[in-house]
């Protein structure tokens, strides 16, 4: 069994004519380019130390197997604005899970992209722990009602934005949740 204890985050973009090249660039831009990434879905494991990307990589090895959680986006339309980014939503009590979120969007900003991702991985913690809410008022109203509910530890986001290169080239764009054991 596979359970992380520690976490780090990165984000990363590229740029190429190759579609697949500019994801690799992405991943070199988030340092992760040497590593073969499964992605997993969106718990935030019980117990799991967020540590910085430097202390992260100590730990790992080219050609390691990692355990991500991607978002990812990209466009060839010039100037087309994209962005990844991952929600992430702590209880306050360690032994239980949190979430993270993927969210992929066009045409918004890094501030819209973060701000929504971190929504939503507080909307899914909150309904897992039973706190009422409206989903219909503005995310800054329902953070405060979530922090005051004494449940939440923290929420966060990290967001990469680009806009589309100007010749028409592969512009990629990836925010990852990485986790370790």
């Amino acid at each position: 069994m596979f359970l992380p204890t520690k976490v780090f985050f990165t984000k990363g973009v590229g740029k190429h004519k190759e579609y697949l090249q500019s994801f690799e660039l992405a991943l070199r831009d988030a340092k992760i380019e040497k590593y073969n990434l499964v992605t997993v879905s969106s718990i935030y494991p019980p117990n799991c130390k967020r540590i910085t990307i430097e202390e992260g990589l100590k730990f790992l090895q080219p050609g390691q197997i990692l355990y991500v959680v991607m978002a990812r986006n990209a466009t060839n339309e010039p100037n087309r604005l994209i962005a990844s980014s991952i929600g992430v939503a702590q209880p306050s009590d360690p032994s239980q899970y949190g979430y993270l979120s993927e969210h992929h969007p066009f045409g918004e900003t890094d501030e819209k992209a973060g701000d929504y991702s971190e929504d939503l991985a507080a909307t899914m913690l909150a309904t897992t722990l039973g706190i009422d809410f409206d989903p219909n008022i503005a995310w800054d109203e329902r953070e405060k009602l979530f922090k005051m509910s004494g449940q939440f530890l923290k929420t966060y986001n990290i967001t990469q934005s680009s806009e589309g290169h100007k010749n028409g080239f592969w512009t990629t764009v990836v925010a990852c949740a990485v986790l370790l054991p």
